[in-house]
Formats: C-alpha cells, sequence, structure tokens
C-alpha cells in the first residue's frame, strides 16, 4: 500500500487539484487581514509557511466575514459561537486561533446584570432604565436622582440606609427610578429585587394552597435590597397589611436591609389607605405600625412632572 505521503504528492500534481489550490491560495492572499499579518511578519514567513498553512488562512477568512457581518452574540455564524479569530505563528505554519469576541463579553455581561436585578411583574423595558437618561426638568426629579446617586455610590453591606419612598401622581416616572437605581447597583454586584405590589399580593393568595407561600415571602424579606413599587394600588387585607407587609418590613428594619417604595399616596394617603380594611373595618393602630416601619426604612420624596406615558 502506498503511503500518504506519496498519494497526498500525487493529488498535489494533478492538474485539476493544482487549479483549486491555486484559486484558494489567490483568495486567502486577497484578505486584507491576512495581508496585514504576512506584512508584519514578513521575516518570518515564506511561500512554504503560508502554503503549509492555507487550511488555516482560508479558514480565517471565512470566519472573520462572519464577525464583519455579525449584529449580535445571538446571530453568530462562527465555528465557536462568540469566538473571533486570529493569526499566530506557531512553529513553522500560521494558525488561526479564538477569542472571546466584544459582543459575546457584552451579552454575558448583561446576563450577569440581569441575574442581579431580579423582578416581579416589572416590564423588561423599565428594567434597562439608566439614571442619566432621566430628565432633570424640575427641581425634584433633581433632588430625586441626587438621592439615588449618593446611595448607590456610598452603600456597601451591612450599612445602614434609608432607601426611598417615592410618591407622586401617576406616570411621572417613580418605577423607572426605582429600576435605574437597581441597574446602577447591579453594576457594582450588589443584588436587588423589584417588586410590583398588587400582583405579588395576588399571588400570595394563591400560594396559600400551593405551599409556597413562605418561600416567595422569604426571598423578598431577605434580598439585599428591596424595591416595592405601586404600594398602595393594592387591595389589601388585614392578613396581608399585617402578618405579610408587616413581616418583611419587620424583618428588613431589624437587619438593616435597604428598602425601596413608589406610591401614588404620599405618606398620609397611604396611611389612609392601610388603615380601612377590605370588609370597611377602621384598624388606625395596626395602620400606623406599618407606617412607622415605612418611615424608619425610608425617606419620603415627591416626584412631579408631566405623564411621560401618554408621550410614548
Amino acid at each position: 500500500m502506498e503511503s500518504i505521503e506519496k498519494s497526498l504528492q500525487g493529488l498535489v500534481k494533478r492538474q485539476d487539484f493544482q487549479e483549486r489550490f491555486n484559486q484558494l491560495r489567490k483568495t486567502v492572499l486577497a484578505d486584507p487581514k491576512i495581508k496585514q499579518f504576512i506584512q508584519e511578519h514578513s521575516s518570518e514567513i515564506d511561500r512554504a509557511m503560508i502554503d503549509r498553512s492555507l487550511v488555516k488562512l482560508y479558514e480565517f477568512t471565512g470566519q472573520s466575514k462572519n464577525c464583519e457581518q455579525c449584529s449580535s452574540f445571538e446571530q453568530c455564524k462562527n465555528l465557536v459561537k462568540g469566538y473571533t479569530p486570529s493569526l499566530v505563528i506557531q512553529g513553522k505554519t500560521i494558525d488561526c486561533t479564538y477569542n472571546e469576541c466584544a459582543k459575546k463579553i457584552a451579552y454575558e455581561e448583561r446576563k450577569r446584570h440581569e441575574s442581579l436585578v431580579k423582578s416581579m411583574y416589572i416590564p423588561k423595558e423599565v428594567l434597562r432604565a439608566e439614571l442619566d437618561n432621566i430628565a432633570l426638568d424640575d427641581k425634584s426629579r433633581l433632588q430625586v436622582v441626587s438621592y439615588a446617586h449618593d446611595f448607590v455610590e456610598q452603600y456597601s453591606n451591612g450599612k445602614q440606609m434609608k432607601g426611598l419612598y417615592l410618591h407622586g401622581p401617576f406616570g411621572v416616572g417613580k418605577t423607572y427610578v426605582i429600576s435605574a437605581i437597581a441597574n446602577e447597583l447591579a453594576a457594582k454586584n450588589i443584588p436587588s429585587m423589584i417588586v410590583y405590589v398588587p400582583e405579588f399580593m395576588r399571588e400570595l393568595k394563591g400560594s396559600i394552597h400551593d405551599q409556597s407561600l413562605n418561600e416567595k415571602v422569604d426571598a423578598v424579606k431577605n434580598v439585599r435590597v428591596l424595591m416595592l413599587d405601586d404600594i398602595g394600588a393594592e387591595s389589601m387585607s388585614s392578613w396581608m397589611r399585617d402578618d405579610i407587609l408587616g413581616a418583611i418590613l419587620q424583618y428588613r428594619m431589624l437587619e438593616n436591609l435597604p428598602t425601596f417604595f413608589t406610591s401614588n399616596f404620599d405618606l398620609d394617603g397611604l396611611q389612609h389607605h392601610l388603615t380601612y380594611s377590605q370588609r370597611g373595618e377602621m384598624e388606625e393602630v395596626k395602620a400606623l405600625r406599618i407606617m412607622e416601619r415605612i418611615k424608619y426604612l425610608a425617606t419620603p420624596m415627591e416626584l412631579e412632572g408631566k405623564n411621560r406615558r401618554l408621550e410614548n
């Protein structure tokens, strides 16, 4: 049996193979990136090295073109998704190696970021909020954003810091503000959770039957930074107010865990809302107990301005 080397030599001598080989060589050497690489290493590279490395050079050409046409990590068509090719000299050949591309790095950073900002029933587009994108078109917005920046800058685990009780009319951007704070914290590897209170309360009612209530309440109680969105918009029973909300706030107060709130009510309005149970019973003392915990955990600030949802 002929040796593989002799077989290959015979193949190379065939005219049709030689024509295809020359065409491949021509295509590869026309690539601007390969031209530049050869020029930069002209003292090390000769024709024989190029011929020995033709397959790897051809691989580089195709993979790098895929990178040029790639719009996102999810659309990557390369052999190894999210990796971009580069050329290196290895002994007497040129090799094609791969490194993480910028889009893959950005994608993983975004996923890591998202994993740090947990949310319950908050739209994803809101979770991309940034403090720098908040319009500072009145004094209240300037004060709120300044407070938010200070909180993010100064917060450290275990440090006793007050969150915000952010109140104001419908659509002025209260949820956007707390989402932006959560994103800023995520950039510092600080986890947080944003909870839309009315939907959370509705889900807890159903959780009594599947025995997941304690698990869900504990997740909210223990997160490092909690944002309770739209408190006061729910129809809250005495049990929800005292045994659920009261327990969450009591735990966070004792553990010095920062807590943010948004509401259409100011503090007096929320106290009035919490005073009356679903049955219409007046329970001032119990409502006052909740309000004292909120005041301990958060600094009240009003957010004014026009309804920005009407502009979208």
